[in-house]
């Protein structure tokens, strides 16, 4: 009979295969370039998403060890992405740590960073299978597509006249995309059929889209201390999440003359600055908006999970996980 592993299960081994490697880095030369990739990935995180590719893969196979390479690749490439841009958003706490380039410094952090994209090519090769070729086919078309998702978020910052369309396609590109090639490269590396694996993709858009607009709510009415981040931190740097497009989008004349105002200081306090913005965002009802449109991709992901072709049972850690991303009770 087919063993399913639990979240907390694959998330030790995950966690131990991630502390083996970076070990193993750590002692490699120069050491000015492995040291700041063993930092970052021993900092830990959620590990969602090798978690998510070896419950795909899991869904059909129980012989877990010949996805783990792939699923440390998933990791080290989104770290690399932090890395990078942690530097390009001026973040300098990471899951309450310091920030690579505040840690290290931004050359450090930028050619480092540069190394954990090929790393992670090398751990993705490491097993042969039947569908390698399409998993790295999909591997390279989603790197690009994080890269085309991060330029738009640039570009964004310019403007201020961002869509709600623009911006949820902006998310797609940047955050969603890499929890779905991580649940059908699963599927691909277990051999599954084309139809499932691109079920799981589908899936993995609508819980990348509502994850990325819960961060974009955290980082407004979060708690810093579980959140990781400084909260607030969208705000100062006029980030154009959905909160603000919404109340841009949503306000009185008097309303959006203040937040353009806020917006334009180039001198303020930073407590002053978040206070007034969140007073805004309170009497337009833009955590109530956020929330709903948080619950839309969170149902539409719900119903394709419970429409794949497989044993209900096998489904409930990939639910359970996605139900705990959201905050949900499963």
């Amino acid at each position: 009979m087919k063993k399913i592993y639990s979240v907390e299960e694959l998330q030790r081994i995950i966690n131990t295969e991630i502390n083996i490697r970076s070990e193993e880095l750590k002692n490699d030369n120069p050491l000015n370039l492995y040291s700041p990739i063993n930092y970052s990935l021993k900092i830990g995180g959620k590990r969602l998403r090798p978690a998510l590719l070896l419950l795909s893969y899991n869904l059909f196979s129980d012989k877990i060890e010949n996805a783990l390479p792939s699923a440390v690749a998933i990791e080290v490439f989104h770290n690399f992405t932090l890395l990078h841009d942690d530097i390009m958003d001026k973040a300098e706490v990471r899951r309450n740590q310091p920030t690579v380039h505040v840690q290290y410094d931004e050359n450090s952090a930028i050619l480092s960073g540069d190394a954990m994209a090929f790393l992670s090519y090398k751990y993705l090769l490491e097993k042969k299978s039947e569908g390698l070729a399409n998993v790295i086919e999909l591997f390279s078309k989603t790197a690009i597509e994080v890269c085309e998702g991060q330029q738009y978020d640039m570009d964004f910052e310019n403007r201020l006249d961002v869509t709600e369309s623009e911006y949820m396609g902006m998310i797609r590109l940047k955050t969603a995309v890499l929890l779905a090639c991580s649940l059908k490269t699963g599927a691909l590396l277990a051999n599954a059929g084309i139809e499932i694996a691109n079920q799981l993709y589908e899936f993995g858009i609508n819980i990348g889209l509502a994850f990325q607009l819960q961060d974009d709510l955290l980082d407004s009415f979060g708690n810093q201390k579980t959140f990781g981040k400084k909260i607030g931190g969208d705000i100062l740097s006029n980030k154009k999440t959905y909160l603000l497009i919404k109340a841009l989008e949503t306000s009185s004349a008097a309303e959006k003359s203040e937040l353009l105002d806020w917006i334009e200081k180039e001198d303020f306090i930073a407590e002053d600055k978040v206070a007034a913005i969140l007073n805004i965002y309170n009497q337009l009802n833009i955590e109530e908006l956020t929330q709903f449109k948080i619950d839309y991709y969170f149902q539409k992901s719900t119903s394709i999970l419970q429409n794949l072709p497989v044993k209900s049972n096998n489904i409930i850690p990939l639910a359970k996980l996605s139900n705990q991303l959201l905050k949900r009770n499963y």
